[in-house]
Order: C-alpha cells, then structure tokens, then sequence
C-alpha cells in the first residue's frame, strides 16, 4: 500500500492551492492507495473528506499537522486537538492518550517549524519525515539519521500545497487498508518504508 501522508488542501491551509478533486485525481494517477490531509492546526475537512472518500471509493485519512511550541508534528486518531500552542511532548501524551500516532514533520527544515534536536528527548513519538518533499536531501538524511539512532518508524509525505509536488515522495505500507483506525493499527505494528516517485512508479528509498 502507498499513502501520501502529508497534504495540504485549500479549504483549511489558506497557504495551499489545491483542492480534494485534484489531489485525488492525482493520487489515483500515481497509483496510491491512499492520501492523508493533515492541515495546518485543523481537521475541518474531516466530516467533508468521509463524504467524499465514500463517493469516490478512495481512501482519505484525515489528521493534522499541529505547530507545537517545539515544531510541526502530524497526528492522526484524535478527536481533538489543543486551542493554542503548547509544548512537543504535550501533545505527543495527547495523541498517545487517544492511541493515536504522531510524526515529527521535516524536523531538519531550515524554517523552525522542525522538532530538529529535540527528537532526542521527546517521549512517545512513533515517526520521523525522512523523506518530506518540501525539504532538501541533506536535511531528510540528517532525519534519517536520527530516526536510525532513536528507533522512530521511516516516514515518506510530499507536504503538497500544489499539484506538481503530489505523491512526490510516500510511504509504503505491507497491507492495504480503507479506514482510519485500521491505518493507525497497521502504522503501528509495521515497518513503513518511504519511497520515491520516478516518474513512473514508486522505488523504495535505498538508503533506509
């Protein structure tokens, strides 16, 4: 199973400029199985996205990517989410509480919106974006890198806010899933591998 697991749609990221249609569309063009939207500090799209999927047949995980006070983290498996900004491990306890599962977004981004060495303290984080399509090769190594030394799971996501960057980068998954509790369980118990698109299919990332 490949699933995009960090895009942006424009109904709830004002700094994304594509729609549910388009990334579906691509999506199935690519040949996923899947998409995540993980809005900026939302999951407005939620209750929309379940229509949606259920009308097209394709599944869409609905998470968040929530600016914690030490960096982006995506979570999905939450019911709700804290009003303002408080602390990486805050929220982490907050998703774990739910048995839900966080990933450290493009820790080693030069914007300050990365975990960055703080992967080394935080409790209870599952996965690290060592492939995340808005961020350069060095800095998805550096994540690698960490990943490795601290035992998160290996996660793919092209963090589209356009068309051209969907699917750029993904993760693959053993089994194939349809609901949202089902991707959380498999996340879990799995060893997700990031891959590569190629123009006309998908490679696993050979330095994992």
């Amino acid at each position: 199973m490949l699933v995009d697991m960090h895009l942006h749609e424009c109904t709830h990221s004002l700094d994304s400029f594509i729609n549910l249609d388009q990334i579906v569309s691509v999506a199935k063009e690519r040949g996923l199985d899947a998409v995540c939207i993980t809005d900026h500090d939302s999951m407005g799209l939620r209750d929309y996205a379940a229509e949606y999927s259920r009308k097209v047949g394709f599944p869409i995980f609905v998470g968040i990517e929530f600016f914690s006070l030490q960096g982006d983290i995506t979570a999905w498996g939450i019911d709700s989410y804290p009003d303002h900004r408080v602390s990486a491990q805050e929220f982490i306890d907050h998703v774990n509480k739910a048995k839900g599962f966080c990933v450290s977004c493009h820790p080693f981004r030069n914007n300050n919106r990365g975990l960055e060495d703080n992967l080394r303290h935080v409790k209870g984080l599952h996965g690290v974006e060592v492939l995340n399509g808005s961020t350069d090769m060095e800095a998805c190594r550096t994540a690698l890198r960490y990943a490795r030394e601290y035992g998160f799971k290996t996660i793919g996501a092209s963090d589209a806010h356009v068309e051209k960057q969907i699917g750029k980068y993904v993760t693959w998954l053993p089994e194939k899933v349809e609901t949202l509790p089902d991707f959380i369980a498999q996340l879990h118990a799995c060893d997700p591998k990031p891959a590569i698109w190629n123009g006309i299919g998908y490679d696993i990332w050979s330095e994992v």
